[in-house]
């Protein structure tokens, strides 16, 4: 069955931005070197309700000698004809890029639009650097690239809630370098804020192409310890996701056909011991939940998170905060707080 898309204009419009998007970086990203003319990544699709609410497509990376992990996705969710819902379609490009190599960084970005069926609407827009091994000429190009493409007083806001939200409070320490984060976001003017969607999105591709470029045409010699700071800050990277990320969390609450993709910004390998030595660390609360993430992961220092994983992953976090939906209390925030799940379950 074919994905049945959104109708209203602006949902139209939202959908060909990410789409745009979504090729823009998949290009930039085949363009690195050694360029050998095909393409890295590789579409897989996944349908809502069998298409009758949408779905979407997600590029997966299949170089292994560029990347630990990457998935550039993309969904639109509709629900025109369904009278019980009050939203009548989200619209997002969600990203995640893990290069291979322990020196080069990782970078998240989210923009995505939600429209309501009363017109109202607002965006998400979200951007992060994510090294294992911070570069201060990386962060300050990325810290760069956010004032370029939001400027003033909204940008300003944009950096202060990013800094707000991907901080880990049970290590005391963000889960990147620089990061922008507007939540529910409505300037007034669909056109203004669909030009600073865009414009937010380009940049972000741009200078994180720039920033990798750099690094490939000066490679360094790699140490057992850079290998192993990469595998503490993947796993790092996998408790602020599971513990902490609203998006994530939504996303699996709302529905369970794309458990796969939504976690498709896990790195490939976590540490199994150091991600249970952090189980103390957190709120009684959350204790329980990271216990049985850490169960499904396999003995060793590198513990393997492939599909099979991540779908055992999906299931302890689903069924966790069925039990325990006030534990949501605990995940990142920021100043405010869109009512994703109430969107979708009506």
């Amino acid at each position: 069955m074919s994905m049945k898309l959104a109708t209203t204009a602006t949902a139209c419009r939202a959908f060909a931005l990410v789409t745009e998007l979504q090729a823009y970086l998949v290009d930039k990203l085949d363009s690195l070197p050694p360029n050998h003319g095909n393409s890295r990544f590789t579409p897989i699709s996944w349908l809502r309700a069998g298409g009758t609410h949408g779905g979407g497509t997600r590029y997966v990376a299949t170089d292994e000698k560029l990347f630990n992990r990457a998935s550039v996705n993309v969904s639109q969710v509709q629900y025109e004809h369904d009278p019980s819902k009050k939203m009548a379609s989200a619209t997002a490009i969600s990203t995640i890029v893990h290069p291979r190599r322990p020196d080069m960084p990782s970078m998240h970005m989210h923009i995505s639009w939600t429209e309501m069926k009363d017109g109202n609407g607002y965006w998400r827009i979200m951007g992060d650097l994510n090294p294992a091994q911070p570069n201060a000429s990386d962060r300050a190009q990325f810290e760069k690239a956010f004032s370029r493409a939001v400027t003033g007083e909204l940008g300003t806001h944009g950096i202060a809630q990013g800094s707000e939200y991907f901080y880990i409070p049970a290590l005391k320490r963000h889960r990147g370098v620089a990061h922008f984060y507007l939540e529910a976001h409505n300037g007034g003017n669909f056109d203004s804020d669909f030009n600073l969607a865009r414009g937010f999105g380009n940049t972000v591709v741009d200078v994180y192409h720039q920033i990798s470029l750099e690094h490939i045409k000066a490679p360094k010699d790699l140490t057992t310890a850079d290998w192993a700071t990469q595998l503490e800050y993947h796993s790092i990277y996998f408790l602020q996701v599971l513990t902490l990320d609203r998006g994530t969390t939504s996303g699996l609450l709302v529905h369970a056909e794309n458990d796969v993709g939504i976690l498709g910004s896990l790195p490939s390998h976590v540490d199994k011991a150091l991600l249970k030595s952090f189980v103390t660390k957190l709120p009684s609360l959350q204790r329980p939940l990271l216990t049985d993430l850490v169960n499904c992961l396999a003995d060793g220092e590198r513990s393997l998170v492939d599909d099979a994983v991540k779908a055992k992953l999906a299931a302890v976090v689903r069924s966790f905060y069925q039990s325990h939906p006030e534990a949501q209390d605990l995940m990142a925030r920021a100043e405010k707080l869109a009512p994703t799940q109430q969107n979708h379950l009506g």
